[in-house]
């Protein structure tokens, strides 16, 4: 199979010819119809993941169709459509059964730095970003790293649903509970940000201001369901905030990954707010909040995609879209192949990605 290969970090891509192993128990080939090219791609070719040894296949935002499945496997069959999670639990720890499927901690259903044995190049075994891998033409991986969903939702828009959408939705629904008639604030308007505004539409918030640096993002924004913007480069985001709910927002939530963003999102809320921080940060960042909000009653909390239950929440997602209530088309800028990854990453890092997602399209 086909697949781009991150050799050294911050060097480009390489297409190479690779050997996939047969499925062992509770493991699924998948035939990759279509893979998002994600801000977390970005962090993993930049080298932020640096206990990912090298070499190593990015993408994770994906879709597709099963192929062949291992013994132990009941639930899927070749032809079924699916979804991957990088969310891949065990479902008996102690995270998994209290319903925090995110945050599995049993390994025996990962790849650990170092162990990955699914893919290789010869004599050299290849890692799997987050136990996927999925700039390439097919998939091994564990069957609790996907989801089925329906075969008459469009692959290319099913992808998105791996990471972004189910992030910034799940934001939304799970960890902070929006609730309808409240005020939101969004800070960041990429492909989890327009995801969190969406969510919120759907969730009934009868405010919802969305903020970023470039202006040229209010149009899209307000497709989403964002009632008012403000242009963060042009002055005091949350004075501006402020003003337009008249003295503060409900819910806040930072799609960024900066210690400013999040310290924006805290002061922006009335007593009682809930800011919530999806953005992914370097390992020694540190927020500064102002102690005395405490006794406001302000709560600030994390989320990891969105504190889904993948295997809930993704096909949710998939009939809210057939509704037409979840915006998915909009958020894709542009399909690409397999050879075009290299430049896909390239705008994302220099920042001109102006809708959310490049989509390569098998």
């Amino acid at each position: 199979m086909k697949a781009a290969v991150l050799e050294a970090f911050n060097a480009p891509l390489v297409i190479r010819d690779l050997e996939l192993a047969e499925p062992a128990a509770f493991e699924v080939v998948v035939r990759t119809a279509a893979v998002g090219v994600c801000h977390s791609d970005l962090l993993a070719w930049e080298g932020f993941r640096p206990a990912m040894p090298l070499p190593a296949v990015l993408g994770h935002e994906v879709a597709g169709v099963v192929d062949q499945v291992g013994t132990g496997v009941t639930d899927l069959a070749p032809g079924d459509h699916v979804v991957g999670s990088l969310a891949v639990f065990c479902g008996t720890c102690a995270q998994c059964v209290s319903g925090r499927q995110v945050l599995c901690q049993d390994t025996s259903v990962k790849q650990p730095p170092g162990q990955a044995r699914r893919i290789r190049d010869g004599a050299r075994h290849i890692s799997q970003n987050y136990n996927l891998g999925a700039f390439a033409e097919r998939l091994l991986v564990h069957r609790n790293a996907l989801v089925k969903i329906r075969r008459d939702m469009p692959l290319d828009r099913a992808a998105l649903l791996g990471c972004a959408v189910t992030t910034g939705t799940g934001a939304v629904f799970r960890t902070a509970q929006v609730t309808p008639g409240s005020t939101v604030a969004v800070l960041g308007c990429g492909g989890v940000g327009l995801s969190a505004v969406n969510g919120a539409r759907i969730a009934g918030a009868s405010v919802i201001v969305a903020i970023d640096m470039s202006p040229r993002k209010e149009e899209l924004a307000r497709r989403f369901g964002a009632t008012h913007f403000v242009d963060a480069s042009a002055g005091d985001v949350v004075t501006a905030v402020k003003s337009l709910t008249g003295g503060g927002v409900d819910y806040a939530f930072e799609c960024i990954g900066t210690a400013m963003t999040v310290e924006q999102c805290w002061s922006m809320l009335q007593p009682a707010g809930i800011a919530t921080v999806l953005g992914a940060f370097g390992p020694t960042a540190k927020v500064s909040l102002g102690a005395a909000d405490f006794l406001q009653e302000k709560q600030l909390r994390g989320s990891m995609l969105g504190s889904s239950r993948s295997s809930v929440d993704i096909p949710r997602l998939v009939e809210l879209y057939m509704q037409g209530r979840l915006m998915l088309d909009e958020l894709i800028s542009q399909r690409i192949g397999l050879d075009g990854v290299n430049e896909a990453l390239g705008l994302m890092k220099a920042g001109r990605g102006e809708i959310a997602r490049s989509v390569i399209v098998f």
